[in-house]
């Protein structure tokens, strides 16, 4: 599971906003709009451990189909 990576995205209009990285294991902002949004997301524990979580709900659940 440690080579694993999740990555959450989120795009408008074709233009990504902000992402989680498990590796990196916080949110990063790409727009001004982003950039709020992912400090805004880093400074709740909640989302940043219920992201972490979903490597290992998702990814874990679909390493055999793979």
């Amino acid at each position: 599971l440690k080579d694993i990576q999740y990555v959450y995205s989120s795009y408008y209009n074709k233009l990504e906003l902000f992402r989680f990285d498990s590796n990196v294991g916080k949110f990063v902002g790409y727009t001004e709009f982003g950039v709020k949004n992912a400090e805004r997301f880093n400074n709740d524990p909640s989302i940043i451990g219920a992201r972490m979580a979903q490597r290992e709900v998702y990814c874990l659940h679909n390493i055999g189909i793979w």
